[in-house]
C-alpha cells in the first residue's frame, strides 16, 4: 500500500475498525488471522516492553504484535532508510527531538481526531511541557511515553558542611555554594561536574534564563541573544573560576566512584541515574545525596529587563529544564492503524505507565500514574516531578541533532579557554545559520507559493 491510498483509506474505515480491534474486542469463531503489528523500540526500553504485550494481546485477542528491539546508535538511521523504502513500523517508540524530522518527511499518521475520541489518552493528564514536543503547530503526532528531564544531584552532606542546609534555588546561591564547597576542601573537590562535550547542560542553563535558542521562525540561531549569552557566560565562568573540571565524558573513568569520593559534589543528570546510583554508590552514603530540581536564573547584568529571566525571589518555581524522554508514533504507511491506536492507548493507560516504571525505571508521562507507590514513595524522583512542572521544548526543527553537535562542539572550545564566550557564540550562531539554510530556503518557497509567485 503506498502512502497515498494509506492516507485515502484512513479516513473511510478507521472509526469501524477501532470498534473492531479495540477495547478488548473478542474475536469470533472462524474469524480471519489476526492483525500483525510491527513495533519497534529502542534500547532497554526495546527489552522490557516486551514484559507488557502479553496482556495486551490477551485483551485484544484480534492483534498480535511483533515486537524488534533496535539499539539505540542505529534507530535514528534505521528508521530513516525505513521511511525512505516505505517499510516503516506500524507503531514506533521515537524520542521526541526526532518528531520534527519524521513530520518533515511526512512519515507520521496525525492523531489529532484519534486523541479527541479516546477515552485513554487525556492530554490534560500529560506534563504541559512533554505533550508539546509531540505537537507542531495545531497538530499532534505522537504521544508521549516516557519522560525524562534534567535536575540536581548532590551530596546533601557536603552541603551541610558547607552551611547549606537545603540545594540551591537560584544560580547565585548555586554559585556561593559551590565557591565554599570548593574552599572547604582546600581545592581537592569541585563543586559541580559539567562535561565539556555535552549539549544539554548550556541548553538547559538556556532555557532556565528563558532564552529562545533561534529566531526569526526558527531560521537562524540566536545563541548571542543577552538571554542565552547570561546563561552561557555563568556556565563558562564555572570553569574558568575552577568550580567544574574542563573534562569530558571520557575522561572521567567512574563518575559514581568519584562522586562517591567527593571529587565534585554536584553534577546533572537523568532519571537513569537515580537507579544507576542506587545500585552503584556504597551504602556508607545512603542518606548522604538527593536530587533537587534545577536553580532559577537570577537577574543577570546586561539583561534588558524586557526581557524575562526565572525570577529569583520565587524558589518554590524551579529552574526551567529540557523535555525530554520518547513517544508513541504511528506511521502514515501502516495498513492496521486503527490496531495501533488501540495498542498506544494500552500502552498509555496509567496503570501500564506505572508498570513500565517498574520494570524499566523511565518516569511516566501521565501525571495520574505518578500516584503509583512505586513512584509515589520514591524520594529520589520527587525533584523529577517538580522539575517536570517546568520543562521546556528544543525548538522544532528537523535540523536539531546537528545543532545539538555544534553546541556541544563550541560549548567545549569556550570552556577549555581556547576561545572567549563571546567568539564561540558568534561561531556558533554562524554555524547554526549555515545548518538551517535548506529549511529557510524551503520556507521562502512554501511563501512563494502561497502568494503566487517565486516560479
Amino acid at each position: 500500500m503506498t502512502r497515498r491510498e494509506g492516507v485515502r483509506g484512513l479516513a473511510v474505515g478507521l472509526a469501524a475498525a477501532l470498534s473492531a480491534c479495540g477495547h478488548g474486542a473478542r474475536r469470533p469463531a472462524g474469524a480471519a488471522t489476526p492483525i500483525t503489528l510491527r513495533f519497534w523500540a529502542f534500547g532497554r526500553e526495546g527489552e522490557v516492553v516486551q514484559q507488557l504485550i502479553p496482556e495486551f494481546e490477551r485483551t485484544h485477542p484480534a492483534i498480535r504484535v511483533r515486537l524488534q528491539q533496535i539499539p539505540f546508535t542505529a534507530a535514528h538511521e534505521k528508521l530513516l532508510t525505513a521511511v525512505v523504502g516505505e517499510a516503516a513500523p506500524d507503531v514506533a517508540q521515537l524520542g521526541n527531538t526526532w518528531i520534527p524530522e519524521l513530520v518533515a518527511l511526512r512519515a507520521l499518521l496525525p492523531l489529532d481526531s484519534l486523541v479527541r475520541r479516546s477515552p485513554v489518552v487525556v492530554p490534560e493528564d500529560y506534563f504541559p511541557g512533554i505533550w508539546d514536543t509531540n505537537r507542531l503547530g495545531d497538530t499532534t503526532y505522537g504521544v508521549p511515553w516516557y519522560v525524562d528531564t534534567r535536575v540536581l544531584f548532590y551530596r546533601s552532606d557536603m552541603l551541610a558542611d558547607a552551611g547549606y542546609r537545603s540545594p540551591p534555588a537560584t544560580w547565585s546561591t548555586w554559585r556561593a555554594a559551590m565557591a565554599r564547597i570548593r574552599a572547604r576542601s582546600g581545592g581537592r573537590t569541585y563543586g559541580v561536574l559539567l562535561p565539556v562535550n555535552e549539549w544539554a547542560q548550556p541548553i538547559a542553563l538556556g532555557l532556565a534564563a528563558g532564552a529562545p535558542l533561534l529566531r526569526d521562525g526558527d531560521r537562524y540561531g540566536d545563541f548571542t541573544e543577552p538571554r542565552f549569552r547570561a546563561a552561557f557566560t555563568f556556565y563558562i565562568d564555572l570553569y574558568r573560576d575552577s568550580l567544574s573540571a574542563p573534562v569530558s565524558n571520557t575522561q572521567v573513568a567512574n563518575r559514581y566512584q568519584a562522586f562517591a569520593a567527593g571529587e565534585f559534589a554536584m553534577f546533572i543528570s537523568g532519571p537513569w541515574d537515580v537507579g544507576e546510583c542506587l545500585r552503584r554508590l556504597p551504602d556508607s552514603l545512603r542518606g548522604r545525596w538527593m536530587t533537587a530540581p534545577m536553580p532559577a536564573a537570577d537577574a543577570v547584568p546586561d539583561v534588558p529587563a524586557t526581557l524575562p529571566l526565572r525570577g529569583a525571589t520565587d524558589t518554590t518555581v524551579p529552574g526551567a529544564s529540557l523535555a525530554g524522554g520518547s513517544s508513541l508514533v504511528i506511521f502514515r504507511d501502516s495498513p492496521h492503524p486503527a490496531a495501533a491506536w488501540a495498542f498506544l492507548e494500552y500502552l498509555s493507560a496509567p496503570a501500564q505507565q506505572a508498570a513500565f516504571y517498574r520494570v524499566s525505571e523511565d518516569l511516566p508521562a501521565r501525571r495520574s500514574a505518578w500516584e503509583d507507590p512505586s513512584i509515589a514513595r520514591n524520594p529520589y524522583v520527587r525533584a523529577f516531578g517538580r522539575q517536570l512542572q517546568s520543562v521546556r521544548p528544543t525548538p522544532p526543527v528537523p535540523e536539531w541533532e546537528q545543532i545539538a553537535t555544534l553546541v556541544a562542539t563550541h560549548g567545549e572550545a569556550a570552556a577549555r579557554g581556547a576561545v572567549t564566550p563571546d567568539a564561540a557564540l558568534s561561531a556558533l550562531d554562524a554555524d547554526v545559520d549555515r545548518a538551517l539554510e535548506k529549511r529557510r530556503w524551503l520556507l521562502a518557497r512554501q511563501g512563494a507559493g502561497a502568494t503566487g509567485t517565486g516560479r
